[in-house]
């Protein structure tokens, strides 16, 4: 059986895809996930809680990552100003109503 943190990282995948540079999450249960260009991002996005994942996925903008640092819901490992550098591209994604979808299906499971 696929655990939530398989089928989230798969969704992180397809939503970051567009982006031009790497990223990478850690999530819940440890597992390191990379998105965007290939590479070495340098930083990951720590994603403690599914919950917290849920509530991003409502609303994935730059702000909605921002505000969730700065209440502590989500950290980042390595180097923040890269990972800065990254964020500023994040409102330009355009993904596709399929994955948009996805996020919106997976935002609502229990």
């Amino acid at each position: 059986m696929e655990t939530s943190a398989v089928r989230a990282g798969r969704l992180l995948q397809r939503l970051f895809a567009g982006l031009p540079q790497p990223i990478a999450f850690r999530l819940w249960d440890g597992s390191l996930v990379a998105a965007g260009t290939s590479g070495d991002a340098g930083f990951a996005v720590v994603i403690p809680q599914r919950a917290t994942l849920r509530r991003l996925l409502r609303s994935p903008s730059a702000l909605a990552f921002g505000e969730a640092y700065v209440e502590g819901a989500i950290d980042v490992e390595g180097d923040f100003f890269r990972a800065m550098e990254v964020a500023q591209h994040v409102d330009v994604l355009r993904p596709s109503l399929g994955v948009r979808a996805a996020a919106a299906w997976e935002a609502l499971r229990p």
